[in-house]
């Protein structure tokens, strides 16, 4: 009976995952993130600047400059958050570096669909990425390990 119970609440949960149910809002992931454990805060992190990069493509697409200009802030900032957190807790650093490059490609793309006036910020935080990623493989291969 226990065992057929965990297989139907086994189901539920992923069938809630596919179907979108368990979408948190950004801001309890925050919070989340801060409370968390240093070792889990790096993924955190970068699933909250990955879904405000995705909310700053789509605030560009519908006009909303200064909005997604504050998307973008959020981008950079978490990530630099996610890297402090995977590098003081010697966690996650390969997947944290991988989406950094990854998000930072991203906005490059997102870049070139900008007017010119607003693609220094965005350039400004893809680079800001990049450094970050670069960073982070320092760490895993730099000299002294």
């Amino acid at each position: 009976m226990r065992a057929r119970c965990a297989a139907i609440a086994l189901v539920l949960v992923l069938s809630s995952s596919a179907l979108g149910w368990d979408e948190v809002p950004v801001a309890d992931l925050l919070k989340r993130a801060e409370s968390a454990p240093m070792g889990e805060r790096p993924a955190l992190y970068v699933e909250i600047a990955e879904r405000q990069l995705k909310a700053a493509d789509d605030l560009y697409n519908t006009g909303k400059v200064d909005d997604a200009r504050a998307a973008i802030k959020d981008v950079v900032t978490c990530s630099e958050k996610a890297h402090d957190a995977a590098v003081q807790s010697g966690k996650r650093l390969k997947p944290t570096e991988i989406t950094e490059r990854k998000m930072s490609l991203r906005l490059r793309d997102l870049k070139r669909t900008l007017n010119f006036d607003d693609q220094p910020p965005v350039q400004a935080a893809a680079d800001r990425l990049q450094s970050l990623a670069d960073d982070l493989l320092s760490h895993m291969f730099g000299k002294g390990k």
